[in-house]
């Protein structure tokens, strides 16, 4: 692929790099429709960092290049479906073209504009609110005052950290699910602490760009975590069935 593209005259296109970095699980994933729009939508976030103009066209141009060189038997069939596959990998990181550093600016302004009154309601409400919602919830923040508050602060500042660094923030994700099996947090919790913690943002500000940019962030975090966790638990499950 990095030859094709320095032939082609791309070779200094550092937003296909992360494409490329990005494309196993992509494509390993293609048929499993969540994950791979999670995937495109960590990779969005990735690219955003790439200086130059992105035009998604050029990755097809290289990809199919390189493959009919790898593929023997290369035919129509082929260059109909890596086409289909690229044109909705293509569809779904359109979306968020042009908009991660927007929505990394309004998120930023939004948190720095937080006094310690506000800060205090988030850290009680978003409780409030998602024990009302799911009251299951209760048996898994059984901890002090103080550390749930600090949950809290954490989450919020995680939300602007996966703008400033999706590279670091999906590791550090996927380390805290694999932590969170161990905790048999049932993943579908997840849905009503996000849904209350941007009940109560939506409470604290009227720009609905930076609530979406706050929800779109939370959204994004609690998909990692779920699916980590329910690989994770999948894994745990199977080794514990293989030495009973």
């Amino acid at each position: 692929f990095n030859f094709n593209a320095a032939v082609m005259g791309f070779g200094s296109r550092a937003w296909m790099k992360e494409v490329l970095t990005s494309f196993d699980n992509i494509v390993t994933n293609a048929s499993n429709a969540a994950r791979l729009q999670e995937e495109c939508d960590v990779l969005s976030l990735k690219m955003a960092k790439c200086k130059g103009t992105i035009n998604l066209p050029e990755y097809k141009a290289v990809m199919l290049a390189s493959l009919r060189s790898l593929v023997k038997d290369w035919g129509s069939l082929h260059e109909v479906s890596w086409s289909w596959l690229w044109e909705n990998i293509e569809r779904m990181l359109k979306q968020m073209m042009g908009k991660a550093a927007k929505q990394e600016a309004a998120l930023s302004a939004f948190l720095s504009s937080l006094d310690e009154n506000a800060k205090m309601t988030c850290r009680n409400e978003v409780y409030t609110k998602f024990f009302a919602m799911a009251p299951a919830g209760q048996d898994f923040f059984k901890q002090s005052t103080t550390r749930l508050h600090f949950l809290v602060d954490k989450w919020m500042g995680l939300t602007l950290e996966m703008y400033r660094d999706p590279n670091r923030m999906v590791e550090e994700l996927s380390a805290l699910g694999l932590r969170h099996v161990g905790y048999s947090v049932p993943p579908e919790l997840f849905g009503p602490f996000v849904t209350a913690a941007v009940q109560v943002v939506r409470s604290l500000t009227s720009d609905e760009f930076s609530e979406e940019s706050f929800r779109w962030s939370m959204s994004l975090i609690s998909r990692i975590l779920m699916r980590t966790i329910t690989e994770g638990g999948t894994i745990v499950m199977t080794a514990i069935n293989a030495n009973s």
